[in-house]
């Protein structure tokens, strides 16, 4: 981050930083998985799983802050997609064991607190200038 600016960067922000922590664990997942598991579920959940992380990132390089906030309810519904519907069938279809399981609703659980503060707070910065 510059010492001289207001402006946080991309991977500076937790709630980026929570996103990829939870593309990881969906990753080691995902990676496990034979042909068929991946066809059927490991492919859906790993593609909503990494638009999280994305749809940050594109919403956080728009200008107009309505812009922004449109990314990042497409990346909680993303988030909606992955931590409360597969990673769900995947526990209970016995594809993941428990502490695995366990770790991804945490990180999933960190991450939404953090980002509804963090949509709130662009709400709420409306009026500052932008980079």
């Amino acid at each position: 981050m510059k010492e001289s600016s207001n402006y946080i960067e991309l991977t500076d922000l937790e709630v980026y930083q929570l996103a990829r922590k939870l593309s990881k664990i969906a990753w080691n997942i995902y990676d496990k998985m034979n042909w068929q598991e991946r066809k059927i579920i490991g492919d859906q959940f790993i593609e909503s799983t990494d638009s999280i992380g994305a749809n940050i990132a594109e919403g956080y390089g728009r200008y107009h802050y309505l812009d922004r906030i449109r990314f990042y309810y497409n990346s909680r519904a993303s988030y909606f997609e992955a931590g409360k519907h597969w990673i769900e069938l995947l526990y209970e279809r016995k594809k993941i064991e428990k502490d695995i399981y366990d770790l991804y609703v945490k990180t999933g659980k960190d991450f939404l607190v953090k980002f509804n503060n963090f949509i709130s707070s662009t709400y709420k910065a409306k009026h500052l200038p932008f980079g």
